[in-house]
């Protein structure tokens, strides 16, 4: 009976850890490389201080692991939020541990907090800088019952696989074979007008469900056990484009919201 409860227990921290990939790590990278393009130079200063002097891109995937250790286990659930084919976005059921949408407030309301200490901060940096990339994964906002898209079986060009591996990095290493760094110069070539109109939609509200209806599209043009190949490729590949995009500048927004006190973007997060 014991070896039963370790195996089960052991069978339920492995489900929760699937689902705390999001992107890969060349995706991750992408997002914090285009927000550091677009940081002030108040505000990257302000980042890589908290950061020991590091940029903000060695830190993009440090939550991936530190969420599987015992010091940061709670973290786990903060790198997706679950709504099943028979909820909304408004109405899923909402973790007991928190989910993507509001540990980005929490995190974002500590690094403004001037009571919090630096390692407080630091800690908070890491935190949003991964997760304002997993937001933008759709199957971070997959289903609960398929652990978003983990237990959605399909084949990648005949090789049995899952939905969620194949938007991690099956999808986006086919799209381009790039560093992400020729993400970064290829894709972020927004104009003025359209960076505002991305960095408008200011909330992890509106983040959140912006990409709960891509999810949802996602799930109904991808039957389980269907076969992708190179159309399926074709048709997302601009979505993924689009989405480390939007997750850059998001995130630049966000953290000259809160470093730099003569930014005046649109973020709706902070509070000045």
């Amino acid at each position: 009976m014991k070896n039963k409860r370790i195996l089960l227990s052991m069978a339920v921290a492995s489900a929760t850890a699937l689902q705390c990939f999001s992107w890969g790590q060349k995706g991750h990278d992408t997002v914090c490389f285009i927000a550091e393009n677009h940081l002030t130079p108040t505000a990257k200063a302000a980042a890589e201080k908290l950061l020991g002097g590091k940029s903000i891109v060695y830190y993009a995937n440090w939550l991936d692991n530190a969420s599987n250790t015992p010091e940061y286990a709670y973290s786990k659930t903060w790198h997706y939020k679950n709504i099943d084919a028979d909820e909304t976005f408004e109405n899923a059921k909402l973790h007991e541990n928190g989910d993507v949408v509001r540990a980005i407030h929490e995190q974002a309301s500590l690094l403004q907090d001037p009571n919090a200490t630096d390692e407080d901060k630091s800690l908070a940096l890491k935190m949003v800088i991964h997760l304002v990339g997993d937001i933008h994964q759709p199957m971070h906002m997959g289903h609960r019952s398929d652990l978003g898209g983990n237990r959605w079986s399909i084949r990648y060009f005949k090789s049995p696989t899952n939905l969620h591996s194949t938007w991690d990095s099956k999808l986006p290493e086919s799209a381009h074979k790039w560093s992400y760094t020729e993400w970064q110069q290829q894709i972020d070539r927004a104009t003025p007008e359209e960076e505002a109109e991305i960095i408008a939609e200011g909330t992890p509200e509106k983040w959140g469900k912006e990409c709960y209806l891509i999810a949802s599209d996602v799930y109904n043009t991808t039957p389980q056990d269907t076969n992708l190949s190179y159309d399926y490729i074709a048709k997302w590949t601009p979505v993924i484009e689009q989405q480390f995009l939007r997750g850059g500048l998001r995130l630049a927004d966000l953290l000259n919201s809160i470093f730099d006190p003569h930014y005046s973007g649109a973020n709706l997060i902070v509070k000045k």
